[in-house]
């Protein structure tokens, strides 16, 4: 049967008939990152590497590996992928709040403000999963830093149930002083609670 497919398809090439195109088995298309800066990708094939730099390029691959460039532009991906489009996570997002020095409950005035806004964030999402991670500065040993980074994460949690939000299953983690982001007269920025939220 091979045999008779090989020896058609070479009849045709012979006759002048070109053999049909292969099908595409995936397209991948690049997307702006989220704040509209260019992003890139490799993609890697049967037939060598494509690099994939520009937003809203398109990149037709077959079964054999052949790559196809495109380009398409932001409106033709919108009406083409809409729906795939909507369907996607909302994007992750990370808040920081700052705690005045040796207090495990009382935020700086910046991130009362900074507060607000998360719960307001976390308000607008129909279902925030939410990741807190204390942390301290350097003083004190590692097992009062170690207990201080948790009460920090805990009060946070305890914050964010107070603006309606079931708080369940957000875990909170105390990471001590063992993850610091500043040192010196910036130590104050190690008094942190993260938020993630996805």
């Amino acid at each position: 049967m091979e045999l008779i497919a090989a020896a058609l398809l070479g009849l045709g090439i012979w006759l002048g008939q070109a053999p049909a195109p292969e099908k595409i088995t995936e397209r991948i298309i690049l997307l702006p990152s989220a704040d509209g800066t260019r992003s890139a990708i490799i993609v890697h094939g049967l037939k060598g590497d494509r690099l994939m730099d520009v937003p809203y390029a398109s990149l037709e691959v077959t079964p054999s590996g052949t790559f196809t460039d495109a380009s398409l532009s932001e409106t033709a991906v919108r009406n083409r992928y809409a729906s795939l489009l909507d369907a996607q996570a909302p994007r992750p997002r990370s808040f920081l709040l700052y705690f005045v020095t040796g207090s495990d409950n009382k935020l700086t005035a910046e991130s009362q403000q900074t507060l607000t806004g998360l719960q307001d964030f976390l308000q607008s999402r129909p279902a925030p999963e939410v990741t807190l991670i204390g942390h301290t500065d350097r003083s004190g040993s590692a097992a009062i830093n170690d207990a201080l980074s948790l009460k920090r994460a805990q009060a946070v949690r305890d914050l964010i149930r107070q603006s309606g939000m079931s708080t369940d299953n957000v875990p909170v983690y105390g990471r001590g002083s063992r993850e610091p982001i500043a040192s010196g007269a910036q130590e104050g920025l190690n008094r942190r609670v993260e938020i993630h939220v996805r």
